[in-house]
């Protein structure tokens, strides 16, 4: 085979050269030639991309791809991706180019791999479960996940060459993160690597004292086997079995794990090592085989009942079948016996008992499945898997989202979540305080939809307040239930203020409060509870004349009290507006001395808004907008008393009390901005100015005159262009 024609130093051929040894049994000619322009790429990339190391970045990638491919399985595309990934982090290359190189799907997982490099896991100790989620549910190919593991043994195999603290973090990092990954894709011997390294920089003391234990116990070790299985091979050859017999020893780790479990010390881990009996029969006498290899071994040693499982008559659901033992030696040594025939040993080493479910761990819905066919395929690596591999994706998690928070705690959502329903996953107060974010450093409102591995930061204000409509575009049921209960404890203190007043003026009409008269006016008014009617006289929805007109007529139900308004009987208003010929009441200075009106408070009207008229008991007509919040019950409940109306023209000289809202960034400088687009370019009185700012964002309410609709715009158009504004809107209440 000819080398790339670039030069390298001699090392580095040499890794190369082992790639290609390992690849070159199953790869075919062409994926050789792809093999050689992924490295003469991401060697040029290198010499772009300078590095505080003691070797090129390309080592690395040729050492990752060698795990790839000799350790993991994995063929062509995913060496070629674990050649030029890292050059993708740097800068030093691009997906575009990878692209038009190499295809597609090279490119994608050359990208997704970038893209779960750079999430930050350091805060990985508490939430290691939804960080597996969160890397799955990033990428839309199971291979991504394998280099990137594989990737990560290379840096655990390289951390002597990092500092201290360094590697206690990395250490930490991937036994929470990629240790139970590994774990969890059946990748056993890679999963007990990267624990038993991870282990040797977070406890090198007992790391190092059981590491010892267990070299300098071999010899005694192998002998104690040989000599423990010497009667069983001897009785099995009597009995004309065809078997074989294997050993292993339990990794430093999973020592140290049942040390702590058990509170007891390396010499009293019964369960070391284990032995298994692989016996060769056909299925139709398998069970009987087992049962009588069980036989010979438990008459032979002194077996512990406990310790008994009978997994070939009542096989797990995952399929696995086995027959296991622990017996007991003179002495007092214990020893797992594991009996099985070459079928039942074959399901379990290929991934129908996936060893993270083989240890009794529950599984997410539905991975079963995936993980068996994932490691199916990774264990006989010749045969051509491309159509189901191109398949799979990974959208077990696709119902849900992972997000940050500023320190790095992770949130799992439902997909679909706005910033609100982060804030309230937060706390109820961070909810409800809430007036918008900063996603990744980006302003964003309440409504904003949350993507998965986003930087939430929530931007509060004290004079922010649930709102009723926010229900609607909230996700999360603890956000719509903790919105509900703010509305409703909003709705009680505005209630209580409301029967505060309605108390206060009973007094000055000399009428008893009682539970009769309320219930009575509740009936009258067709409400279900006084909680609503206190409610509408402390939002002025109620005029408190038209209550005592009402109490007063309660003992009088069938007298037709006439109403008026002010010193005008209605009786002579509505001739005057029928004079018109829409029945129209016109709104201007000469219409103004006939019929006594007032712009509503509640809405607060200007010239050239869309209005309509509402007669009052003794506050005259009130004109309100169509748009006013109270307009739908008012025309609902009172219909007979709504009166069309419309600005007929003004004096050039008046002017309406009105209030805006806006919202920005907390810049040097942007108030005296906007005073003076609002005092010098507009010409625009101000009444008052409140401006509270938070956290580098800023939100204003400000009073002013203006002399209408078409004046109001002009105002809001220019304040929009100024640096640091965001929003800015019309307000009712002011």
């Amino acid at each position: 085979m000819n080398e790339p024609k670039i030069y390298v130093p001699d090392y580095v051929v040499k890794e190369y050269r082992k790639l290609l040894k390992l690849t070159r049994s199953s790869a075919q000619d062409i994926d050789i030639k792809k093999i050689r322009r992924a490295f003469t790429i991401s060697n040029e990339a290198c010499k772009k991309y300078f590095q505080n190391l003691h070797e090129p970045l390309i080592m690395q990638s040729l050492q990752v791809a060698q795990i790839v491919s000799g350790e993991i399985g994995l063929g062509t595309d995913p060496v070629i991706c674990s050649l030029l990934y890292k050059f993708v982090e740097t800068g030093s290359l691009k997906v575009s180019e990878i692209k038009t190189r190499f295809g597609d799907k090279i490119a994608n997982m050359t990208e997704e791999l970038a893209k779960i490099s750079a999430i930050d896991t350091k805060n990985t100790r508490t939430q290691s479960e939804n960080f597996r989620k969160l890397l799955l549910t990033l990428i839309s190919d199971v291979r991504v996940i394998l280099i990137k593991l594989a990737d990560r043994l290379f840096v655990m195999r390289n951390l002597e060459t990092e500092d201290t603290e360094t590697r206690k973090r990395i250490a930490h990092e991937t036994f929470d993160l990629y240790a139970p990954l590994g774990h969890r894709l059946g990748l056993y011997s890679l999963k007990t690597e990267l624990e038993d390294i991870s282990m040797k920089y977070t406890n090198p003391e007992m790391y190092f004292f059981i590491a010892k234990k267990i070299q300098d116990s071999a010899l005694r070790r192998n002998k104690f086997i040989k000599d423990f299985i010497a009667p069983i091979k001897a009785e099995l050859d009597i009995q004309k079995f065809d078997y074989e017999i294997k050993s292993r020893t339990k990794s430093v780790f999973s020592i140290w794990n049942k040390m702590r479990k058990l509170n007891v010390e390396f010499e009293e881990i019964y369960d070391l090592f284990a032995v298994r009996i692989i016996i060769d029969s056909n299925q139709k006498n398998e069970r009987a085989y087992c049962w009588r290899v069980f036989s010979i071994v438990t008459s032979l040693y002194q077996p512990n009942p406990e310790r008994m499982r009978d997994w070939i008559s009542i096989p797990k659901s995952n399929g696995y079948e086995s027959l296991h033992t622990t017996v007991v030696l003179p002495g007092g040594k214990w020893v797992e016996v594991q009996i099985r025939t070459g079928r039942m040993d074959e399901i379990a080493e290929k991934g129908l008992a996936a060893h993270w479910k083989y240890k009794g761990l529950k599984s997410d819905g539905g991975l079963d499945n995936w993980l068996n066919k994932i490691r199916e395929m990774l264990e006989t690596p010749d045969q051509d898997n491309s159509n189901f591999i191109d398949d799979v994706k990974l959208s077990l998690y696709s119902h849900e989202i992972f997000v940050f928070t500023p320190k790095g705690d992770l949130r799992r959502l439902p997909k679909g979540a706005t910033v609100l329903d982060f804030a309230y996953d937060i706390h109820s107060n961070v909810g409800d305080n809430c007036i918008g974010a900063r996603i990744n450093g980006k302003s964003v409102p309440i409504r904003h939809v949350l993507k998965n591995g986003d930087k939430v930061e929530i931007i509060t204000s004290k004079n922010q307040k649930p709102k009723s409509d926010w229900i609607d575009f909230v996700m999360t049921s603890k956000a719509k239930s903790k919105i509900k209960v703010a509305l409703k404890e909003e709705k009680l203190k505005v209630s209580d203020n409301g029967k505060e007043i309605f108390k206060r003026r009973l007094r000055n009409w000399k009428i008893p409060f009682n539970d009769l008269l309320v219930s009575k006016i509740l009936k009258k008014y067709k409400l279900k509870n006084s909680i609503d009617f206190y409610a509408m006289i402390a939002n002025e929805e109620i005029e408190m004349a038209e209550i005592k007109s009402m109490i007063a007529s309660l003992n009088e139900p069938d007298q037709k009290s006439v109403e008026r308004i002010g010193d005008v009987p209605v009786g002579k208003i509505i001739p005057l507006l029928s004079e018109k010929p829409e029945a129209v009441l016109e709104l201007g200075e000469k219409i103004l001395s006939k019929v006594d009106y007032k712009l509503a408070k509640c809405c607060s009207p200007i010239f050239g808004d869309e209005v309509f008229g509402f007669v009052t008991i003794s506050e005259g007509i009130k004109i309100h907008r169509i748009n006013c919040p109270n307009a739908v019950q008012l025309i609902n409940r009172y219909g007979y008393r709504v009166i069309k109306a419309r600005w007929s023209g003004t004096d050039s000289q008046t002017f309406f009390s009105t209030a805006i809202k806006l919202t920005g960034n907390d810049e040097v400088g942007i108030l005296s901005r906007i005073s003076d687009i609002i005092s010098k370019d507009m010409k625009v009185n101000l009444r008052t100015i409140n401006v509270d700012t938070t956290d580098g964002h800023f939100e204003g309410i400000i009073k002013l005159f203006v002399k209408n609709v078409g004046h109001l715009n002009m105002l809001t158009h220019k304040l929009l262009k100024v640096k640091g504004v965001l929003t800015v809107q019309r307000i009712d209440t002011i």
